[in-house]
């Protein structure tokens, strides 16, 4: 059974908590949360099989913040003893009741039922932070040494997180809980003449332990033995003509148009201008909300904070709200935001529906991205048959550029490998491909999604947000889809303009 660590909860967590609350309450806070958590990180990287660096940091602290007079406070220490949480909880304090004379909007959050003594551990089974090092770099290295010799050079890299968090508020809310995630790389590079080109193994970041390397939830050594020849004919393949074509996305690659085009399209801050840094505010305004067709009517889009293996996966989150699964775009229609206390109770939602998080104990929680997720179709169509409905068209699949305007509306996206679809069969492989279009024509012009086997969980580690920028990890589940009559630029050709 996963436990979580000792070393851990052997921290002082309970007085140190209850040193800052009673302090903040003795000051008059209206409110007061304390949270400390303790994040590490080992990062390794390999090139050409050998062990170029390996890192590995440790941060731990706390944090206080409280509303007094309507204002947020917030303070931070590394100090853990009850004398330094008090200290904190009184700078927080001060902070607030300095800015309350220019505050002009008094802050105020939704209700949230009181979570007491509760505990969760995310889904996995080996701790990444058990496994030898020399392990995963004898199997990183010895996936690299396979590749060698079939093609140029490969990097190689691991990155792991174990972030365990401790909170505690004036409400009685007392949660503690510990997850685990994981991003391998490998890429492959290889030149023909005067060709360059790369291929990245389709493998999504997980919140999941060492068993996804070791034959548990992806084939590695099945995907590393096809990269090679695949990266052979992207070499040899010809350039795309640039013009209008029927699209079949893998999930490996509609995952990161999902998070730029309606995940942080649909943030309830960015879309109320609260937030603009990281690319914008969004087209996606309030005034829209139960009104604007975002897609499609097969288009059924879903927050979830609660999805197993997901990187945006909580029990609760830094608000003490508990993980939730909500509506954000329910029959092409936008119906839901992704929301933290207070712009639930602003707009009348009446909960939060848990999207608070910090990216460390120094940091403070800002409103961040639920697994945003299109749902697949019941008894919906394989791959396969997608791309047999298509007379003239690309199969796209695997990330890698996108850019997005200040609004979350104008995009353009590349991939990892393209193929030429004629008359419902895969002909080949093209270079240069990228998509373009609006958000809204986009997800209009998308007629049909795959069923249940054809969905994968994607996502990234490193999505930002903020001023100063905080990082969060977050996934993105889609099925297999079919889009008609997509706008297909040329990226030599533009580039060159």
């Amino acid at each position: 059974m996963r436990q979580i660590d000792p070393d851990f909860l052997a921290l002082p967590l309970r007085r140190l908590a209850d040193a800052a609350l009673q302090r903040a309450r003795d000051l008059g806070a209206e409110h007061a949360a304390f949270r400390l958590e303790r994040v590490r990180s080992e990062t390794l990287r390999l090139f050409d099989a050998r062990l170029e660096g390996s890192m590995d940091a440790d941060d731990l602290g706390f944090a206080v913040r409280v509303i007094k007079d309507g204002t947020w406070g917030f303070a931070s220490g590394v100090e853990l003893t009850p004398e330094a949480a008090v200290r904190a909880a009184e700078q927080a304090v001060r902070v607030a009741e300095v800015s309350a004379p220019i505050n002009r909007e008094p802050i105020e959050l939704a209700p949230e039922p009181v979570h007491a003594d509760v505990t969760w551990v995310s889904a996995y089974d080996v701790d990444p932070f058990d496994v030898p090092l020399r392990d995963k770099v004898e199997l990183l290295g010895g996936w690299s040494a396979g590749l060698l010799g079939r093609v140029d050079h490969v990097s190689a890299s691991l990155m792991q997180v174990k972030e365990q968090k401790f909170y505690a508020d004036t409400a009685g809310t007392v949660t503690t809980q510990q997850r685990v995630r994981l991003h391998p790389v490998l890429t492959a590079m290889r030149t023909d003449g005067d060709r360059f080109d790369d291929m990245r193994t389709l493998a999504p970041p997980v919140g999941r332990g060492f068993e996804y390397l070791t034959g548990t939830g992806w084939d590695f050594p099945a995907e590393l033995a096809e990269i090679p020849d695949l990266l052979t004919e992207k070499l040899k393949a010809p350039s795309v003509e640039a013009g209008s074509y029927d699209l079949v996305i893998d999930p490996s690659n509609l995952w990161l148009t999902i998070h730029e085009s309606i995940g942080h399209a649909t943030e309830l801050d960015r879309a109320l201008g609260y937030e603009a840094a990281y690319a914008g505010t969004s087209f996606a305004t309030f005034d829209q909300l139960g009104t604007l067709k975002y897609g499609s009517p097969v288009m059924n889009v879903v927050g979830d904070r609660t999805a197993e293996h997901g990187l945006s996966t909580v029990g609760w989150d830094d608000e003490g709200v508990e993980g939730q699964s909500f509506d954000i775009v329910r029959d092409g229609v936008l119906v839901g935001y992704q929301l933290d206390r207070r712009m639930a109770l602003l707009k009348g939602f009446g909960r939060s529906n848990g999207c608070a998080f910090a990216d460390s104990p120094g940091h403070v929680p800002m409103q961040r991205m639920a697994n945003v997720s299109l749902q697949p179709a019941e008894g919906g169509p394989s791959t396969e048959e997608l791309i047999s409905r298509v007379e003239r068209g690309i199969y796209i699949l695997g990330d890698k550029s996108w850019s997005i305007d200040m609004q979350r509306y104008n995009f353009q996206f590349t991939g990892q490998r393209f193929y030429k679809i004629e008359n419902g069969r895969l002909a080949g492989q093209l270079r240069d491909v990228a998509y373009q279009a609006t958000t809204t024509d986009f997800w209009r012009s998308m007629e049909a999604v795959g069923g249940p086997g054809t969905y994968v969980l994607g996502g990234a580690f490193n999505c930002g947000k903020g001023q100063p920028g905080q990082v969060a990890p977050v996934s993105h589940g889609t099925p297999s889809t079919l889009f008609r009559g997509v706008r297909i630029l040329n990226t030599v050709q533009e580039g060159g303009k």
